[in-house]
């Protein structure tokens, strides 16, 4: 049996914005690759908080959730993540549990504590400075509280909320989300898409320091990366483009909305040396290719992170394209 066929699979979206979409469209395109993934099997479906990006339009995370989650019928919808510093927790609360109550047993609460913004629309979110402490764990704990059914006798409750089960995930992108994950026994998320360099280093602390809890008897670790599957490599590689234009955008201050793919000699245009060295570091565990290259290379990566199950992005400009490569993976996973 395939090692890829012991593991889940599942989507992230940022209901990216596409060169002359409309916000609206956009949504759409979410909810479309969302009932395309239920019906091939995908585990999970989440959006992940950013806020003032032009090319991003997940800002009101469980709004979306909730769109979702209402336009499908099995696939578990969630985040990943809600940055918690920019909310009370009380609020969190009261908002998953209200989705947890519309859509039971479907909604995942992915937590992480980078503000997915700029440091000034972070201080205008919380109306306070970006570096004062924050104390993630005790956070963390008073969401597990307000969820809980033992907190129906304090004086604060999440109604709805209370006694609602809603999982929670712990989220990061460096070695601090790994002990905190570990020490709490919660489920693990790794964002290798765009924060690959400490993976590996992550994966090994989750894994040899994880506590056993009352929600999780073992390990269980996810990595997110960027795959785009196509029929053929050289299809996969000109689809590549627009993420490369997407993560250059980064380095240059001008995240306008996906552009549509151009040919590798245009992009060379594009970047200095040192841009290019900066996001190709940063997609060094992006997957791109025919079927049989990008089955070939997620074996290997699964078996070298030891994850049991692995979350894809694919910013792909054409939508037919996307959700033909949501396909492609999907045989991927099942093929003997």
């Amino acid at each position: 049996m395939s090692r890829l066929q012991n593991i889940k699979y599942s989507i992230l979206d940022l209901a990216t914005v596409c060169q002359d979409d409309t916000l609206q469209q956009s949504f759409e395109r979410s909810l479309e690759s969302a009932r395309h993934a239920e019906q091939l099997g995908y585990t999970r479906y989440w959006f992940s908080e950013h806020h003032n990006m032009e090319s991003v339009a997940s800002a009101a995370t469980s709004i979306l959730i909730g769109y979702v989650a209402g336009g499908t019928q099995s696939i578990r919808v969630g985040s990943g993540g809600i940055m918690l510093p920019n909310h009370s927790p009380l609020i969190i609360a009261e908002q998953f549990g209200t989705l947890g109550i519309l859509y039971p047993n479907r909604i995942d609460l992915g937590l992480g504590r980078a503000p997915g913004t700029d440091a000034l629309t972070a201080m205008t979110i919380r109306q306070a400075p970006v570096n004062i402490p924050y104390d993630f764990k005790s956070n963390i704990e008073a969401l597990q509280q307000y969820f809980s059914k033992d907190n129906s006798h304090s004086k604060v409750r999440a109604l709805p909320g209370e006694g609602v089960d809603i999982p929670l995930w712990v989220l990061g992108s460096s070695t601090d989300s790994a002990y905190l994950a570990a020490e709490m026994g919660l489920p693990y998320a790794f964002a290798a898409h765009f924060a690959p360099a400490q993976l590996m280093q992550a994966m090994e602390i989750y894994q040899s320091r994880f506590k056993p809890s009352a929600v999780l008897s073992k390990p269980y670790a996810m990595a997110c990366v960027n795959v785009i599957v196509a029929d053929s490599t050289a299809e996969a590689a000109a689809l590549s483009t627009s993420l490369y234009r997407m993560f250059l955008g980064i380095f240059t201050n001008s995240r306008s909305p996906l552009q549509p793919p151009i040919t590798h000699g245009e992009l060379e245009k594009l970047w200095t040396p040192e841009q290019k060295y900066g996001v190709m570091h940063m997609l060094s565990n992006a997957f791109f290719g025919s079927k049989e290259q990008v089955k070939e290379e997620l074996t290997d990566f699964i078996e070298q992170t030891g994850i049991q199950e692995l979350m894809v992005i694919s910013q792909v400009f054409d939508q037919k394209k996307k959700l033909r490569s949501y396909s492609l993976l999907r045989d991927i996973f099942n093929e003997e």
